[in-house]
C-alpha cells in the first residue's frame, strides 16, 4: 500500500498528468470560492439578524451592541475558514467525477500496459456517484460536528470519517472502470478493511492545505493500484453495456 501511495504521488507530478492537475485545481478553487461566498452571505445574514434582535432587546445600549457586532464579525470570518477546510473533501469529491477517469487512464497505460484498459464511466453516472458522495460527506460531517466540543475527539472523528468516505468513493470509481457498479460495491465491501486503510492515506493527503487540491488525482491513482492488487489473478468483469467500447479500441 505504501508503494502504491508513492507511485501515485510520483505520477501526479509527471508531465502527462500536469494538464489534468491544473484543470482539477482550477475547478476546485472555483467551487471553493462559490461555497465561501455562499457561506459568507449566510453568516453575515445571521450576524445582522442577531444584531437587530439584540438592539431591540437592549434598547439604546450601544457598547454591548458594538462588542456583539465585533464578536459576530470574527465568528463569521472564522466560520468561512473552518467551513472551507471541512468542505474540502466534499469539493474534491465533486471534482473527482470530472477528471479521475482521465487520470486513471494515464496510470493504467504507464504501470499496466499489458492489461486490458478500463472504460470511463458515462459522465452522468460519474457525476451522480460523486454528488452522492459529496452530500454524504456533508451529512456525516454534520453528525460528527458535536464531537468538536470534546478535546481531540473531533479531529479523530473527522479524520476517520474522511478516510471512510474517500476510500469508499475512489475505490468504487477505480473498480467501476472494470466492473458493473453492483460488483464494484461488493468488492469494496469484501475488502472493507484494506479500502478503509487506503482511505486514511487519502484523508492524510486531503488534510494538507494547498496540496489537498490535488486529492482527486492522488486518490484515483492510488486506488487504481489498490484495485489492481486486490483483483489479483481474478478476471476483471467488464460491464456488458461497456464491453463494445472496449472491443472497439
Amino acid at each position: 500500500m505504501l508503494d502504491a501511495a508513492i507511485k501515485a504521488l510520483t505520477q501526479i507530478l509527471s508531465p502527462p498528468m500536469r494538464s489534468i492537475l491544473w484543470r482539477s485545481i482550477g475547478f476546485a478553487l472555483a467551487l471553493i470560492a462559490v461555497a465561501a461566498i455562499g457561506l459568507q452571505r449566510l453568516l453575515s445574514w445571521l450576524a445582522n439578524s442577531s444584531e437587530l434582535w439584540a438592539e431591540a432587546a437592549l434598547g439604546g445600549f450601544q457598547t454591548p451592541l458594538n462588542i456583539l457586532s465585533w464578536v459576530f464579525s470574527i465568528a463569521a470570518g472564522l466560520g468561512i475558514v473552518v467551513g472551507a477546510v471541512f468542505l474540502m473533501p466534499a469539493v474534491t469529491s465533486l471534482v473527482a467525477g470530472i477528471f479521475v477517469d482521465e487520470a486513471a487512464e494515464h496510470v493504467e497505460r504507464e504501470y499496466y500496459p499489458s492489461d486490458q484498459s478500463g472504460v470511463a464511466l458515462p459522465v452522468g453516472i460519474a457525476m451522480i456517484e460523486t454528488v452522492k458522495t459529496a452530500l454524504l460527506t456533508i451529512l456525516v460531517y454534520l453528525v460528527a460536528l458535536p464531537f468538536l466540543f470534546f478535546a481531540g475527539a473531533g479531529v479523530i472523528v473527522f479524520f476517520v470519517a474522511t478516510g471512510w468516505l474517500l476510500g469508499r468513493e475512489y475505490f468504487e470509481l477505480a473498480a467501476m472502470r472494470f466492473r458493473p457498479a453492483a460488483d464494484a460495491k461488493a468488492m469494496r465491501r469484501d475488502n472493507a478493511t484494506t479500502v478503509f486503510i487506503g482511505g486514511l492515506i487519502i484523508a492524510a493527503f486531503v488534510s494538507i492545505p494547498i496540496v489537498n487540491l490535488a486529492t482527486p488525482l492522488f486518490g484515483m491513482a492510488f486506488m487504481v493500484h489498490l484495485h489492481k492488487r486486490l483483483s489479483g489473478s481474478r478476471p476483471e468483469r467488464i460491464a456488458p453495456d461497456r464491453r463494445d467500447r472496449i472491443d472497439a479500441r
